[in-house]
């Protein structure tokens, strides 16, 4: 009664005898290249929302990885970098000593005169006392009235030791005087502290005495106390007192008075001094410098 077709299985191998044929034509004729290329093309859509969801979870699995992996990698350059800057905090320190050390060794060399480093260890800095502490005493040879100096000029005295430590006066205090001279011309004169840690003064200086604003002043070497031509300051201003006897005559220290670390022991041979410092031959006085008068300097 009713119309029957070809059985399940002829359907088959009627379909498997069509697909070998297709391919036999296709692998030796290539004919159904385009055909290929029109099917894949209308079927891309597809296959690309089929793979869709597996690229989904891939790309999110590989940016959070990939935030991970970031976030260690920074936290790991920060940690290097904090090291790294430590390090060269610490090297500049180093290069800064090395510099400081390498021009107290030019100094010595220019000094001529047995020299022995040390390190300041205290500061008093006020108008009526300019003091360091040094960690150089009596057990290595320092003496009352040493001079001291750094790798720019002269900075003061030994006033006072004891067997592990010293103290230095420098020549900014008001208590100290010091003779110089212009390096330029030789004239001589004594430079006296003002209680400022910038400042010395000239005043033994006759007004129509040849000094000048720039002028360098040195050591003069008498007294004993200091070696000769160390430089010590520079004029910074010269005018005329009102009594008309001498003129004020300003001058600004070159030694690091104020943020030196490192200062340098003299023994100078001149002065007859044993170049050991463990054992001094004499022991100056204990007193600073004191003034020369006019007469003293040569000047009428």
């Amino acid at each position: 009664m009713f119309e029957q077709g070809p059985s399940t299985t002829a359907r088959a191998l009627l379909a498997v005898i069509l697909s070998i044929v297709v391919l036999g034509v296709d692998q030796r004729l290539n004919h159904l290249e385009g055909v290929r290329a029109a099917l894949a093309t209308a079927t891309s859509p597809l296959v690309y929302l089929a793979a869709a969801p597996a690229r989904i979870i891939d790309s999110v699995s590989e940016t959070f990885s990939s935030r991970n992996q970031l976030e260690e990698q920074n936290r790991l350059l920060k940690e290097e970098n904090r090291k790294l800057r430590g390090r060269m905090l610490r090297f500049l320190a180093m290069e800064e000593e090395n510099i400081r050390l390498r021009g107290q060794l030019g100094a010595s060399l220019k000094l001529g005169d047995r020299v022995s480093l040390a390190e300041i260890a205290s500061v008093d800095l006020d108008p009526y006392h300019q003091l360091v502490a040094i960690n150089r005493g009596a057990m290595t040879g320092v003496f009352p009235g040493q001079a001291v100096v750094d790798a720019n000029a002269v900075m003061g005295q030994v006033t006072h030791v004891s067997p592990f430590t010293a103290t230095v006066l420098l020549i900014t205090d008001s208590r100290h005087s010091l003779p110089v001279r212009v390096l330029r011309n030789g004239l001589r004169t004594i430079a006296l502290g003002t209680g400022q840690i910038d400042r010395l003064e000239l005043p033994y200086v006759l007004p129509n005495a040849d000094i000048r604003v720039g002028d360098l002043l040195v050591t003069s070497g008498l007294g004993g106390h200091f070696p000769p031509d160390y430089p010590v300051a520079q004029v910074m201003a010269v005018s005329t007192s009102q009594s008309g006897l001498f003129g004020s005559i300003i001058a600004k220290p070159l030694a690091n008075l104020d943020r030196a670390r490192e200062v340098m022991l003299v023994w100078s041979m001149d002065a007859g001094m044993d170049p050991d410092p463990a054992r001094p031959e004499t022991e100056p006085d204990t007193a600073p410098v004191q003034a020369e008068s006019p007469a003293d300097t040569g000047e009428s």
